[in-house]
């Protein structure tokens, strides 16, 4: 299998790429990146990847802009050095949110940053819990979407928490897909926070629909936590209805403004998030745990690269 295989990764998260080269039982391939001094970014592939099946591994987080541009320049590196195929691998996608024109006069982002992956030479993507399963199809190449539900479940199943005492909260109405396939697994009562947005970046949560929740163990769900506005409103809520403990779950911490301060200050047992997106010791809290998704992303490349299915991961 490891013959033809390459792995290469970006600056935006090497830890994880070293990761799922390790479990795949080889070496990182060698790649120099660095910036010139007006802050162009220059790339150098330090060793052969003619003929060979490459995967580049490169959330787009933030820095946004800086990691999109070096993923696209590492793509065309890997083009030009006659790569058999390249795979973008995109644990978290930047910029997925602008996924529509909500309004007048507003560009479709995601459909943009697609174009430029697939134009700067990428054969197909590997993304996981994109924010909208429809921006698969602004790709005009393979895209295989994974799910990180199973490796969060698989955490609360290790806790055994009392089925009896579960309660799968959907934070808001639009989320209500995801909770039902954690609610299949784990087991438990449905609730959904009401969540009514009164601007661009702010929202209000007052109403919970179904329960009882009182004295039970809330598990919410969502698959970003950004400015953790949304998710803390909706944990507000939950505490108010006098939920016993309350854990929260998500696939990407994305964590910007006062989200770890948010967090850390709410009444929230424990904050369960995977590696998908590096955090800097300012973003680590003392009730976080972090998951890592390497091993299911390290799985995936070896089954595309030996043209096997991906979707028999999540049957």
């Amino acid at each position: 299998m490891h013959e033809h295989l390459t792995i290469l990764s970006g600056r935006a998260h090497p830890k994880l790429a070293s990761e799922i080269a390790n479990y795949l039982g080889i070496d990182l391939g060698r790649v120099d990146i660095s910036n010139f001094p007006d802050g162009e970014i220059g790339i150098k592939l330090e060793e052969n990847i003619r003929g060979r099946d490459v995967f580049i591994v490169q959330p787009t987080c933030p820095p946004v802009n800086e990691n999109v541009m070096e993923l696209l320049i590492l793509i065309d590196a890997c083009k030009r050095a006659s790569a058999d195929r390249i795979t973008a691998v995109i644990p978290y996608f930047g910029y997925a949110r602008q996924d529509r024109k909500d309004s007048g006069r507003v560009p479709i982002t995601a459909k943009l940053v697609a174009n430029l992956i697939v134009e700067a030479g990428a054969n197909r993507v590997l993304a996981m819990d994109l924010h909208a399963a429809q921006i698969q199809g602004f790709f005009d190449v393979p895209v295989d979407h994974l799910y990180a539900a199973p490796i969060l479940d698989d955490y609360f199943l290790s806790l055994k928490l009392p089925q009896d005492d579960i309660v799968i909260v959907s934070p808001d109405e639009g989320s209500i897909k995801r909770t039902l396939h954690h609610q299949e697994r784990l087991g438990g009562n449905l609730c959904i926070v009401d969540k009514r947005r009164s601007s661009a970046t702010e929202t209000k949560q007052a109403n919970l629909i179904g329960g009882p929740i009182e004295g039970k163990i809330a598990l919410l769900f969502d698959d970003m936590i950004t400015t953790a506005g949304s998710i803390v409103g909706a944990v507000n809520v939950v505490h108010r209805h006098q939920a016993g403990r309350i854990y929260v779950g998500a696939s990407h911490p994305v964590f910007c403004g006062k989200a770890t301060t948010l967090l850390r200050e709410a009444p929230i047992q424990e904050v369960v998030v995977t590696n998908s997106i590096p955090l800097s010791n300012q973003q680590i809290f003392p009730n976080l745990k972090i998951v890592s998704v390497a091993p299911l992303l390290g799985e995936a490349i070896k089954r595309i690269h030996r043209n096997e299915s991906v979707s028999y991961l999540f049957d």
